[in-house]
């Protein structure tokens, strides 16, 4: 071989590098129907997604029987999907699209074009991943929106992708089911290959709302989880009841089953959240504390995607009250008096139980659609434990919301969650 074809090869092998194609070798990747149920097909195989949401504790998440996570972006994205691969997982790659709620104009015709060639540039740099599995046009585009011409774009970037990158799956990501959209995208996006669906307390429902709405292809869930906080109880103050996370593991159970798992146009989904994050509280949404830990939610994961239970499961919490009352029961606390707490929590294993406890100030940075928010500051000194389900709570001086959290943990990365909301006034 001559110098100058050996510098030839040499400087193509560099510009595929820095484009991040690394010459790998793209699985195809398909829906088929068969006897009215569809299917993912991935190099010819059914292919069924048992996902989660988030990118971190990958080796966990395969370990529980996961098989793949979706991302809200290509952040990062060479280094997430070489971890997937090195696994065995795939990856629903998300596509930051811009919203009108944050201000983007879709009848600027100038910045729309200039985003579909953003997007162009993130598909041919990862189209070759053999992780990949499908793209995601943004996240609910269709949360307080007016402008059906993001549904246009929609169809323009599904369309561009299909012409850069026939090896995947195109999907959008809605909030809700409602049949207005499912309208507009059936007139407007015949390019997306199924519609994606994002939903908390109405999951059980959405088979039959679909039919209703007359969307007849394959959908994906790809983020349900608990009662959202929108909605579920509510105190006169307006703070809103989160379940414990016992509850939580309930709720994720039967609402898995009553739709994802037997609804033949569902073809999987992806479960919220694999990781931890404020929104309303610390220990909403995440599978895990920020300490680490994991909640009775995974147990039931695991069971959900491998058919059984772990060998050591998580702590069990029944009840949590102040002064006898659950949060249902709307609690007012007089300042700087002092009130009994106690937790009712169990472990599968007779194992010891630690406790944690902790006060926060009622959450005020309140967002929508997932936007992050600030923690609370926390209140000390007014909680002292008396054991590990056990407490006396003085009430702080200061009128207004406050919320207080408990933890008990197995000493092996488990724990059982619970808090509840009060109003301090005179």
């Amino acid at each position: 071989m001559n110098i100058r074809k050996l510098l030839s090869i040499l400087c193509l092998s560099i510009f595929a590098i820095s484009q991040g194609s690394y010459a790998q070798n793209p699985i195809p990747v398909k829906i088929v129907a068969k006897n009215g149920k569809f299917e993912i097909q991935r190099e010819g195989q059914p292919y069924f997604i048992l996902g989660a949401g988030g990118t971190g504790k990958l080796e966990l998440l395969k370990a529980t029987g996961g098989n793949s996570i979706r991302t809200w972006s290509t952040d990062g994205a060479q280094q997430i999907l070489d971890e997937a691969q090195r696994l065995g997982l795939t990856v629903t790659m998300g596509l930051r699209v811009a919203t009108e709620r944050h201000g983007f104009d879709y009848n600027d015709a100038a910045a729309v074009s200039k985003q579909l060639e953003r997007l162009r540039a993130e598909i041919k740099t990862f189209k070759n991943h053999p992780a990949l599995l499908a793209w995601g046009i943004g996240n609910e585009l269709n949360l307080h929106y007016s402008n059906e011409k993001v549904w246009d774009a929609v169809q323009e970037i599904a369309s561009m992708i299909h012409q850069e990158d026939p090896n995947h799956l195109v999907t959008t990501m809605l909030a809700g089911v409602n049949k207005k959209e499912i309208d507009l995208i059936k007139a407007k996006c015949p390019s997306l290959d199924l519609i994606a669906v994002q939903t908390y307390g109405t999951l059980a429902s959405v088979p039959q709302q679909l039919k209703e709405f007359g969307w007849d292809k394959a959908y994906m869930v790809t983020e349900w989880g608990p009662t959202g906080h929108w909605e579920g109880l509510q105190t006169p103050w307006k703070a809103s009841i989160e379940e414990t996370s016992s509850e939580k593991a309930a709720v994720y159970k039967a609402r898995y089953e009553a739709s994802i798992a037997k609804d033949p146009h569902c073809v999987g989904s992806y479960v919220f959240l694999w990781g931890q994050k404020q929104e309303r509280t610390p220990t909403w949404y995440g599978l895990f504390t920020e300490a680490g830990e994991q909640s009775e939610v995974i147990d039931v994961m695991q069971y959900l995607w491998t058919g059984k239970w772990p060998a050591k499961r998580a702590p069990h919490i029944k009840s949590f009250t102040i002064n006898k009352k659950k949060a249902a029961d709307h609690i007012y606390l007089k300042p700087g008096a002092t009130y009994p707490v106690q937790a009712k929590v169990t472990d599968p294993a007779g194992q010891p139980l630690t406790a944690r406890w902790e006060l926060l100030a009622e959450s005020t940075d309140l967002k929508e659609g997932g936007d992050r928010e600030n923690r609370p500051h926390a209140v000390e000194g007014l909680v002292q434990e008396k054991s590990f389900d056990k407490a006396v709570l003085t009430a702080p001086q200061k009128e207004g919301a406050y919320r207080l959290f408990y933890y008990s943990s197995d000493g092996n990365k488990k724990v059982a969650t619970a808090n509840i909301p009060f109003f301090v006034q005179k």
